[in-house]
């Protein structure tokens, strides 16, 4: 075998006494696996499989199972028993693990979490101590011949009732995220279950170490694990959350080298992990906690999203996963009592797990499809159990084929999980609170205020800057978000005016807060700006990444025309901005009472940001909202008495309550998913400008909400039914502008 290897080493051009830490074999490994995993992943995609299972087939052929038993030269050349070489694939797949964690994190919905605390609790619990109590026994009635330590068998018992019980919250969080259930109720259990059942087990490991270094439990390390992780845990939901959101703004705005916030979150997860480590519960769960919490983080979460979503499950995930397909070699199953032990484990790790996550299910008040789905998700394995089993085997409590065993145990049962939960899913019936959380998230998703993750207002003391700021409070307070306010006045920033305009923007965040479920404080940032460096000010907010400028400063220089004031705050931001006037009674103060909002749709992208931020607006503040569509005349269309009708006189150009218009049916869902009053109106007649005018006073409205695209060129324009509103409307107003001025 040697001269076979010298050949292969002499190919890449190494010497073979290099090969025990090449480079180059090193990106060999990373190739074939990365290649292995893309082109099996990609069949088993195919086959309506998670890539990630094709990602563990890859190391299992790669490895002894396949590649080994074919030819023993290629195999050891690819991937060598030199422990300097084996360090560097198993440090690339354990920052995978890290990384992927962080992702998954990010991707979990905290508060659909704390809303299955309960039945998560139940299934973790439960799943652990029925696998655990029957691993257990199954040890105790093994012949003493088949163990290494016969007299140690209550300690082996302990490992191995550890290893079937627990669920790897890497395998778990990667198949319910590929299948699509992250945000299902069902989905979040099994996710939070697991990760439970890790920490719990890394504890119960600790408790084994110092059963079997000291020969007996050292209880003052198990109590310390104990205390820290919940220590850590509290410390990471309440002050850590706030902590590593200020460290990713504070990043974001200081810094101006290329990809800072990376840097940032990178550096949250290591310190997290490195954390969760010194307390002796692994790396594993900082890692996911630092998901958690920048996921929780109201900006900039698009980031992980864009810049390390791709790099994590291009090169990481087949790394980690196909070095797990590696850790095993089938062929020393082919002794008899070796391969019933290994169904055996089998059996009594899925019977035990998926009777306990069931029963956990049940107890906790699922129905019987879900606490089935949830006994198929919590049944699968991964490193966790691979690294328990090489603990036994490094204290000589197992040998290499009891540990293959168990490490096939942890494959089958990470292999089979994906079909079973999907087949049980596919029997879960959706509740209708689930289903309308998911529409209204569906909704969002393709909507434009989703995506905002900073807020900026450009006010003054004006009775517009007071209502904009008003606004911008509400927006805040309904999607947690943060925001800074430019406020506008000559006098200093102690100012009673910035004062009354923080207020504002407090108490309506809190109303907009309240009618969301949350009971946060808003993070607002004030300062006080020269009227004359409008656009300065704007332009050196806007580089931070704002999602949304809120303009509230003097109403009008008089007709259709924007104020100076307006187009110099709109001209310093890049983004969409929204112009706010205060008209009628939100001139006198008025700002508390429920909004009547009126928003004129005409189908296209512009019109539907504007009547989103209605339909916000209108469930901040616990008012309607009225889509408004003018159809245009066609007159000879229309029934014969609606055409008499208007000779009298009569309102027979509104038709009320369209029984299916499409333009206003998209409205009527997205207003209804947020549980907003929303009423539909189409109106037919050759005036835009007069229709919206009369359904103003028609339906009393206080607000007029709508979408627009700004004209090039100077002054600020929207073109002509902006302009006439502008003019001659009673109600306060609002225009989007969705596209910045070019």
């Amino acid at each position: 075998m040697a001269e076979p290897h010298g050949t292969v080493a002499r190919v890449i051009g190494l010497h073979p006494s290099d090969l025990g830490a090449s480079a180059a074999v090193f990106l060999a490994q990373i190739v074939a696996l990365l290649l292995a995993g893309r082109l099996l992943g990609e069949l088993l995609a195919r086959w309506g499989q998670p890539p990630v299972m094709g990602q563990l087939l890859a190391g299992i052929l790669l490895g002894p199972s396949v590649l080994g038993h074919i030819s023993p030269a290629a195999e050891l050349a690819l991937f060598p028993h030199a422990p300097q070489q084996q360090a560097m694939l198993s440090s690339v797949a354990q920052l995978g693990v890290l990384l992927l964690l962080l992702l998954t994190g990010m991707e979990t919905d905290l508060s659909a979490m704390r809303r299955s605390g309960c039945a998560a609790v139940n299934v973790s619990l439960t799943g652990i101590a029925v696998p655990f109590a029957l691993g257990v026994a199954a040890i105790e009635l093994l012949p003493a011949p088949m163990l290494i330590r016969p007299h140690e068998r209550l300690l082996l018992a302990l490992f191995i009732g550890t290893a079937l019980s627990v669920s790897s919250v890497k395998i778990v969080a990667t198949v319910v995220r590929e299948l699509g259930f992250v945000r299902r109720t069902v989905g979040q259990i099994i996710l939070a279950a697991s990760i439970m059942d890790d920490a719990i087990g890394w504890i119960v490991v600790s408790v084994l170490l110092g059963l079997a270094q000291a020969g007996s439990i050292d209880v003052g390390g198990v109590l310390r694990s104990v205390l820290g992780t919940l220590a850590f845990l509290a410390f990471s939901i309440t002050v850590g959350r706030r902590l590593v959101f200020h460290v990713i703004r504070w990043t974001n705005d200081h810094f101006v080298s290329e990809l800072p916030v990376i840097t940032a979150i990178l550096v949250i997860m290591g310190a997290l992990a490195l954390a969760t480590e010194a307390i002796g519960v692994r790396t594993v769960l900082g890692a996911f906690v630092a998901g958690i919490l920048i996921g929780e983080s109201p900006i900039l979460t698009r980031h992980i999203e864009e810049q390390l979503r791709g790099l994590i499950v291009a090169l990481f995930m087949p790394v980690f996963f196909g070095l797990a397909g590696l850790g095993t070699d089938v062929a020393s199953l082919a002794r008899p009592d070796m391969l019933w032990l290994t169904v055996g484990l089998i059996a009594v790790a899925s019977v035990g797990k998926f009777s306990g996550a069931t029963l956990g299910g049940r107890l906790a008040g699922l129905t019987g499809a879900e606490s089935l789905a949830v006994g198929c998700g919590m049944n699968a394995r991964g490193s966790t159990e691979v690294i328990i089993a090489s603990i036994g085997l490094s204290m000589g409590l197992i040998d290499e084929s009891f540990f293959t065993a168990i490490v096939v145990m942890a494959l089958v049962t990470t292999l089979v999980m994906p079909p079973m939960l999907r087949w049980a899913l596919q029997r879960l019936p959706m509740r209708p609170e689930e289903a309308a959380r998911l529409e209204r998230e569906a909704l969002e998703a393709r909507g434009f205020l989703s995506r905002v993750e900073r807020l900026l207002l450009a006010a003054d003391a004006s009775p517009s800057g007071q209502l904009a700021s008003r606004l911008a409070g509400l927006v805040a307070g309904l999607r947690r978000i943060p925001a800074t306010a430019l406020h506008f006045e000559r006098a200093a920033a102690e100012s009673a005016a910035a004062e009354h305009t923080t207020a504002v923007i407090r108490e309506a965040a809190e109303s907009g807060g309240a009618e969301n479920g949350g009971s946060e404080r808003l993070d607002l940032t004030l300062r006080v700006e020269e009227p004359r460096l409008g656009d300065d000010a704007v332009r050196a907010e806007d580089r931070k990444g704002y999602g949304l400028l809120l303009i509230g400063r003097e109403a009008a220089s008089g007709g259709a025309e924007f104020h100076r004031a307006i187009a110099q705050s709109a001209a310093g931001f890049s983004g969409p901005f929204a112009v706010v006037l205060a008209r009628r009674e939100h001139r006198s103060g008025r700002l508390r009472t429920p909004l009547k909002i009126l928003v004129p749709v005409s189908g296209t992208a512009v019109s539907r940001r504007g009547a989103e931020l209605a339909v916000a607006l209108a469930q901040g503040s616990r008012g309607s909202v009225t889509a408004l569509h003018i159809a245009g005349r066609g007159a000879a269309r229309r029934p014969l008495h609606k055409r008499f009708g208007a000779l009298f006189g009569r309102r027979d150009e509104l038709d009320e309550e369209s029984a299916s218009n499409p333009i206003t049916d998209e409205i009527v869902q997205l207003a209804r998913a947020y549980s907003v009053d929303v009423r539909s109106a189409v109106r037919s007649h050759r005036d835009a400008e007069t229709a919206v005018l009369r359904e103003i006073g028609a339906g009393r409205h206080d607000m007029l909400v709508m979408g627009v695209s700004p004209r090039p060129g100077d002054p600020l324009n929207f073109g002509d039914l902006a302009s006439a509103l502008l003019a001659r409307a009673e109600c306060s107003l609002v225009f989007l502008a969705a596209e910045p001025a070019s």
